[in-house]
């Protein structure tokens, strides 16, 4: 790489990490300029975004969790940017850094800014853009009502102890999906679209996704007359048992109606629609992945 040069965009609340200190700081004195703005506010991500491109950074780093890599990576592909993207995983799930083998170790997660970044693929609903998944139902609830507090005490487990608490205000939803080839409507309990793996903690909803197909995975859990059992497998996050009960599909595009409403939870932003549109934007964004990333549909170097 010619220029050793980053800016890192750095969740509020990591401001104290020692960890992070340490890894910056080694990146240093291997080389790397690297320079560090931090978040405060809503909005903070995208103009500091804008601020870096501006003053012509090569790479940009996210460090925070799902959210604040979802609004980075969101603006950097708005802008139409050359600019590429190391993960810095800082959050309680992390779910697409894990998914894609991002070390959690701060001084790990950095020595990424040495291999080469490779074009991904990234999803949009309605003008909104997400680089990990949208989910809708029982999952997206138990995401959005797990405390601050709870995650900070158990980390991912935080949300399988709120499901667990939330089993009584279960209820389905009512959909239409529509896509190439692909019609399903009916009642269900969750619902992921996918450009990667994972949700809510850790827990897999499209097991077989890539990021770099062109294609977003769709998993649909119909409700079932044992609704207690069905959560059961969701929220243990066993992938056999959820292909069991899962209706799924591979992509370009998808089409949701909800007449009664969908409440959706987009890299962990809130997100409601009666109507709604699923697209991919292939091969928009370079990051910097691990060369046997799981999420990447060959290894780096292949011939495949």
């Amino acid at each position: 790489m010619d220029e050793r040069k980053a800016l890192m965009i750095l969740h509020g609340k990591q401001a104290l990490n020692e960890e992070v200190r340490a890894a910056v700081l080694a990146r240093r004195e291997a080389g790397w300029q690297i320079a560090v703005r931090l978040t405060w506010e809503g909005g903070d991500a995208q103009r500091l975004v804008t601020e870096a491109l501006q003053a012509g950074y090569p790479i940009l780093i996210a460090g925070g969790g799902d959210g604040t890599l979802r609004a980075v990576a969101e603006a950097m592909v708005l802008a139409n940017s050359e600019a590429s993207l190391v993960l810095l995983p800082l959050g309680t799930a992390n779910d697409f850094a894990i998914a894609a083998g991002v070390p959690v170790l701060p001084s790990d997660a950095l020595a990424l800014l040495d291999t080469p970044a490779q074009p991904i693929d990234v999803g949009e609903v309605d003008g909104q853009l997400f680089l990990n998944m949208a989910t809708g139902g029982f999952g997206s609830q138990v995401t959005a009502n797990t405390p601050e507090d709870l995650k900070s005490l158990l980390g991912g487990a935080a949300y399988f102890f709120t499901g667990l608490t939330r089993f009584a205000e279960v209820h389905a939803a009512f959909g239409r999906f529509r896509g190439p080839g692909f019609f399903w409507e009916g009642e269900f309990l969750g619902l992921g679209i996918g450009n990667a793996r994972q949700a809510g903690g850790g827990h897999v909803l499209c097991p077989q996704a890539v990021v770099d197909d062109g294609l977003l995975d769709l998993c649909i859990i119909p409700a079932p007359h044992d609704v207690v059992s069905t959560l059961g497998t969701l929220l243990s996050g066993g992938i056999l048992g959820l292909e069991s009960i899962s209706i799924s599909a591979q992509l370009p595009w998808i089409e949701v109606d909800a007449p009664e409403g969908l409440d959706l939870n987009l890299d962990g932003e809130p997100f409601a629609r009666t109507q709604m549109r699923f697209a991919v934007r292939p091969g928009v964004l370079r990051v910097h992945l691990p060369l046997d990333s799981a999420l990447l549909s060959a290894t780096v170097g292949d011939d495949a």
